[in-house]
């Protein structure tokens, strides 16, 4: 053990002092060295304590925008092939790459595999799986390693095919930054520092713009008030990859923000070249599989002519064409097998396969000649179908060339929104489009696996592109799912699943503001080998899949009329100057011009939502109580029902296939959870009891009504009984509540209202005063009338007369069962009470007849008061009548009183004194009506009179209102 510890102290001595370099004069760029767990680097004669372990840790620095970026290696992952952390802000990701030593002899691409993940951990966050643990990897994980390996991919030199690995770790997140494009400049360095031939470094940075102003790697939040999210991929002179999701910005626009993103992405560029000279390794000689210069010439001579000759023949499809090659390819196998030459052989398919790209790319740029004989600006012929299938709630078919694709719509509720369990961005998402690619649509045989990072990648391409033109949440609350099916394969498949999405989402109903189509532009060109820069070049529109597979790029853009939503470029050769690029834009938001065109023509604007099979959504709001009601009762309105009920946030959203099923479900949820009751709307409710004076219903969740007898029907109803009957369903309006809150139901509300009889013997429309027919009218709700029957116009009404309802509610309290139920108790049976006539209320007499009776007022009343004095009431008093309770008033001064001919009752006062008509009796008061036909209230008192004849004039006093204004009158003896 003490050999062990001199030999660790004498090399610790040996260590040479570390010296920090001098930073280079790179603006904007600062370089640091830190050695050991501290800033301070040991003396030469200064031994580390023991046990103490130092590591060389080497950073560099720079900023962005304001930003500081750093790249740090040596601290983390030291076995990794490279190794380097990333850091922005409190955001930090890691990167490590890894090669195979050796390369399988017969293979010819490059296996290039980057894995992107991000673990709870980062956000301190538990995992919400069963195992607490991250699964398989997410869509957004495949899409951010789609964004590494993209710009990655070109610059490893041709003939490498060693395995190589990219491993990304996302350590810790301040949810402020998106990681990925963080990611690609870490791998990137991770690449510089390893033994791995590559030709690096690169760039990548991402552009936003609010309010006309672009933003240079802006945060979560500020994305989501952009309405332009561009990733940008460059070397220091040309662009290696650009993806774009926008609200349709114009091309001019766009072309602005990539020259400015490739202005600053260069920026990365530098700090990873000077961390690459001070901690990186020595590139290493790895076998690289070409072919020789003698073997290509043998296969070139013997396969030029054939080749030719099958692309000049624009008669051959593409599977006619494929089946020419793959014959000449065999009849070259033979000859070289005769020959024995096991070198030519071996790279047999790849040199055809570049013979046949060098035939291709010189007929396009020499004569302007493409594959299938069409132009360069062409796009291939075109067929658009909506309502493919009309059981479905959207469809659509659209074929361009021999492409073609399936999309459907599915339209669910809020709640169906895909979870998303991504460090940043939002938490769900309401629209998806899943793109398919089966192996029939190419006449192959395939196994059917699980997320496969091309459909993820061409399906997010197109989500992104529709997403412009979606209506936002508040106004279309639906979950929407695309599903493009690719039924024929033969290039660009992305884009027109973009074209058939809009077609289909229009088939559905939902409110898209003007159609989205998509088109792929190509190019061709050829490279000066002396400068290495593009010498001659042509760009393609609407390319064919064996075009894409020769050419060297594919520049997917899709957008309206107005502008571009959506972009992916991706490319060949190592990288494409900016400047052909943007020429790139120009034919293609032609050739989309176009193909709107032709969509237009089949389907223009959104289908009514209701018509077809499109489902139905309704959003309801309750309180705590009621949810917890409604979640008690959710299976068994689903199972009755059919619809589906979901809850979320305290709102509850009912789904339903039909509106039968919708009207149903909302049924159910009324009668057993309620919603809050509305004046005028109508409800379920089930009879409970049955009382002399109405019904009381249950109704809206176990809430309780009062149907009074007068709200039974529009004639008169002796008996409650001879209408409902207990455990009845009855449809009833809510018509309001009286003074205690109670709510009060009516049935006639809800019945057509019967025809008034005219006289037909009469020649005048207007109704006389004798034909005026009276209802049961509410006090509050009859206009004032002079003597001679005409409305009253008060000062404060501005000369308007209101018109008087032909039927009402009269102005009762209503009581629930339970007081009504005790109050019965209390009075004793029934049959024990006084039991007196309800007589319906007759017309009112004309004026000159009132005048006659006002005459004899005093000779009547006390002729009748005397008669009946000695009869006694049986009846005890309750408040269960209806009337509202009449104070004591004070009695003194009244005066001997006659109701003159012009009377208003506007202008009653308390303590007048006028004359009123009995209207009609109840159990325990009397509904009284005025001179000019108001009606008013007075209640029978414990030991006063309590027998009356309908119609009997009585003197009375003015006592006090009720809440809604009627009189309580006391009588005068």
């Amino acid at each position: 053990m003490s050999m062990a510890v001199a030999s660790l102290r004498l090399l610790a001595r040996g260590r040479h002092r570390v010296r920090f370099p001098a930073p280079l004069a790179v603006p904007g760029c600062r370089a640091a060295f830190l050695s050991g767990a501290a800033e301070e680097v040991p003396q030469a004669d200064a031994p580390p304590p023991p046990g103490r372990k130092v590591l060389e840790i080497f950073r560099e620095e720079f900023e962005i925008w304001g930003r500081v970026i750093s790249f740090e290696t040596g601290k983390m992952a030291r076995f990794a092939n490279g190794s380097v952390v990333i850091s922005m802000d409190d955001t930090h990701v890691l990167s490590t790459v890894a090669a195979a030593k050796s390369s399988e002899p017969v293979r010819d691409f490059l296996p290039l595999t980057v894995d992107y993940q991000e673990k709870q951990y980062a956000q301190g966050v538990i995992p919400t799986t069963y195992m607490r643990r991250e699964g398989a990897p997410k869509e957004r994980e495949l899409l951010c390693g789609r964004i590494i390996d993209r710009p990655i991919r070109p610059l490893f030199p041709p003939g490498f095919y060693h395995e190589v690995q990219i491993m990304v770790n996302v350590i810790s997140s301040d949810g402020k930054q998106d990681p990925d494009v963080m990611a690609a400049n870490a791998s990137s360095a991770a690449l510089m520092l390893s033994d791995i031939p590559w030709n690096g470094p690169i760039g990548v940075i991402r552009v936003g713009r609010i309010d006309g102003n672009f933003v240079l790697n802006p945060t979560v939040d500020e994305l989501g008030l952009s309405d332009l999210n561009l990733v940008y991929a460059c070397s220091l002179d040309k662009t290696l990859m650009i993806d774009v999701q926008a609200r349709e910005i114009t091309e001019r626009d766009l072309q602005a923000g990539m020259k400015l993103a490739h202005a600053e992405a260069v920026k990365c560029i530098d700090p990873q070249i000077r961390l690459a000279k001070r901690a990186g390794k020595e590139k290493k000689e790895y076998k690289i599989s070409l072919i020789s210069d003698k073997s290509y010439e043998k296969i070139r001579t013997l396969s030029e002519a054939p080749i030719e000759e099958v692309f000049t023949d624009p008669t051959y499809g593409k599977f006619e064409r494929g089946e020419a090659l793959e014959n000449i390819t065999q009849s070259v196998k033979a000859k070289l097998e005769e020959e024995c030459d096991e070198d030519s052989l071996k790279f047999l398919h790849k040199a055809v396969d570049t013979v046949r790209k060098q035939v291709i790319r010189k007929r396009i740029i020499e004569k302007g000649l493409r594959v299938d004989g069409r132009q360069l600006d062409e796009v291939r012929p075109l067929y658009c179908e909506s309502s493919t299938f009309p059981i479905l709630h959207g469809s659509a078919l659209f074929s361009r060339g021999d492409t073609q694709v399936l999309c459907t719509v599915t339209l669910g509720a809020p709640g169906d929104a895909q979870r998303l369990d991504s460090i940043v961005g939002p938490p769900t998402k309401r629209f998806m489009l899943h793109y398919s690619f089966p192996p029939f649509s190419i006449d192959e045989v395939a196994k059917r696996g699980g997320l496969n990072r091309r459909e993820v990648g061409h399906g997010t391409l197109a989500e992104k592109a529709l997403l412009a033109v979606l209506p936002p949440e508040g106004e279309f609350p639906y979950t929407v799912r695309v599903n493009s099916e690719v039924m024929a394969s033969d290039g660009s498949t992305s884009m027109a699943s973009v074209c058939g999405g809009s077609m289909a989402l229009m088939d559905a109903g939902i409110p898209v503001r003007e159609h989205v189509a998509g088109v792929s532009v190509g190019l061709v060109s050829e490279m000066d080998l002396t400068t290495g820069d593009i010498s001659r070049y042509c760009i393609l529109t609407d390319i064919l899949g064996l075009e894409d597979h020769l050419g060297d790029m594919d520049f997917k853009i899709a957008g309206t009329r107005r502008g571009i939503t959506a972009i992916q470029l991706d490319i060949k050769p190592a990288g494409i100057p900016l400047d052909i690029i943007c020429e790139s834009l120009e034919p293609a938001r032609k050739a989309r011009n176009q193909i709107l065109d032709r969509m237009d023509q089949e389907i223009s604007s959104a289908r009514a939502i209701n018509d077809g099979s499109s489902p139905r959504l309704a959003t309801l709001s309750f309180s705590s109580d009621s949810l917890s009601k409604l979640l008690f009762h959710r299976k068994k309105i689903e199972q009755e029902t059919g619809a589906r009920v979901s809850v979320s946030d305290g709102t509850v959203t009912i789904v339903a296939k039909t509106q039968p099923i919708m009207d149903k479900a909302l049924e159910k949820v009324e009668f057993l959870v309620g919603r809050e009751i509305e004046i005028g709307r109508t409800y379920k409710g089930l009879v409970s009891s049955i009382k002399e004076y109405g019904a009381f219903v249950e109704f809206n969740g176990g809430q309780h009504g009062l149907l009074h007898i007068s709200e039974l029907s529009h004639e008169r109803v002796s008996k409650v009984s001879d209408v409902v009957s207990v455990g009845q369903v009855l449809s009833l309006a809510c018509i309001g509540q009286d003074v205690r809150g109670n709510i009060k139901l009516s049935l006639k509300a809800t019945l057509p209202r019967p025809c008034k009889k005219k006289d037909l013997a009469s020649e005048d429309t207007g109704p006389s005063p004798s034909q005026e027919v009276v209802g049961w009218t509410a006090v509050e709700n009859v206009p004032s009338k002079d003597a001679d029957g005409e409305p009253s116009i008060s000062k404060d009404e501005d000369n308007m007369i209101e018109e008087t309802p032909g039927c009402s509610t009269p102005a009762v309290i209503i009581r629930s069962a339970a007081e009504c139920d005790a109050q019965d108790v209390a009075n004793g049976p029934t049959e024990k009470r006084l039991k007196v006539s309800k007589s319906s209320p007759r017309p009112s007499k004309p004026a000159s007849e009132r005048q006659e009776v006002k005459r004899a007022i005093a000779k009547k009343t006390s002729g009748a008061s005397i008669a009946k004095k000695n009869k006694k009431a049986k009846a005890e008093v309750s408040a269960s009548d209806g009337l509202d309770v009449i104070p004591e008033q004070n009695k003194s001064n009244i005066q001997n009183y006659s109701s003159p001919s012009n009377f208003r009752s506007g202008s009653m006062k308390l303590g007048d004194v006028v004359t009123a008509k009995v209207y009609q009796i109840r159990a325990y008061g009397l509904v009284l009506e005025l001179s000019d036909g108001v009606r008013g209230m007075h209640k029978f008192e414990e030991n006063g009179r309590k027998t009356f004849e309908i119609g009997e004039e009585l003197l009375v006093k003015c006592a006090s209102f009720s809440a809604k204004g009627i009189p309580v009158f006391s009588l005068i003896d």
